[in-house]
């Protein structure tokens, strides 16, 4: 008798006649014997179908966290809370004559009020926001000033040591192409009487270099005085730079501070001596 899977299609039926078969109506093998089906088919899955279509075996991993923003000091944060906090800081620092007239109360809480708006604004990134150092900028508030010297730590001279000096305006000049740093300086110089003051103004001029991503390295090159008010039409006098060999070790006219806080109109540093110093753009 020849194979029932050879049959031709006219005696296909009569060859099956013989051959015991079982039909699967849920499988699909409707003409295949139970010993020819594939052995994953001869048992029914226990696990609902909802379980099977829907449930993943693998989950797919989180999303990335979004990136952080990198706006400048204070770009992530609060502008109203900024805000608030600079007035705070501008209310601690007034009345103090640029912290000539502070005491260490008055230290205290300028140095509080200056801490909270850098907390609050993040760390500054002067590799990207160099730009934002550009200009002239005037000085509200130095811790150095109590001490009464003109430069806080170095560089910088004294005041009041040979010459009775009244601090006016500081301010400092920043140009970041030619990476001059200038600190401005307008003073009233005391004359022995019947003659009056002289009114000058010092331009102690550095070049600048940024160290890390907020630290900032000056280096003393000249001061240059001019005269002001009536004896303005006198030619400036550049001061001659004392050598380096004469130089005390204190003073090497070689300065570093940080930059901690910095946005469009404010500007917070701490020198190599945490000295604070608060500037607004002018």
């Amino acid at each position: 008798q020849p194979s029932p899977y050879y049959a031709s299609s006219s005696s296909f039926v009569r060859c099956l006649a013989p051959t015991k078969i079982r039909f699967v109506k849920s499988t699909g093998y409707l003409l295949t014997p139970q010993w020819k089906r594939p052995l994953s088919h001869r048992k029914r899955s226990v696990a609902p179908k909802s379980a099977v279509d829907e449930v993943s075996a693998i989950d797919p991993p989180p999303p990335p966290p979004p990136p952080p923003s990198s706006s400048g000091n204070g770009g992530s944060a609060d502008p109203e809370l900024i805000a608030s906090l600079k007035i705070k800081l501008l209310s601690a620092v007034s009345g103090l004559n640029r912290g000539l007239a502070a005491n260490e109360d008055d230290l205290q809480k300028a140095d509080a009020a200056a801490k909270e708006i850098e907390d609050a604004g993040g760390l500054v990134d002067l590799s990207t926001d160099l730009d934002k150092l550009q200009g002239r900028w005037k000085l509200i508030y130095s811790s150095a000033f109590s001490s009464r010297t003109l430069g806080g730590s170095r560089p910088g001279p004294p005041i009041g040591r040979l010459l009775p000096i009244t601090l006016g305006q500081v301010f400092q000049r920043i140009d970041i192409l030619s990476k001059d740093f200038d600190n401005i300086v307008d003073l009233e110089l005391g004359a022995p009487w019947p003659l009056p003051p002289v009114d000058v103004t010092a331009t102690l001029a550095h070049k600048f270099e940024l160290i890390g991503s907020a630290k900032i390295k000056i280096v003393f090159q000249k001061t240059t005085v001019k005269t002001t008010g009536n004896l303005s039409q006198l030619p400036p006098l550049e001061i001659p730079q004392i050598p380096d060999a004469l130089r005390p070790p204190s003073n090497r006219g070689i300065g570093e501070f940080e930059v901690t806080y910095l946005d469009a109109d404010t500007r917070i540093t701490r020198g190599d001596r945490d000295e604070l110093r608060v500037f607004v753009i002018s």
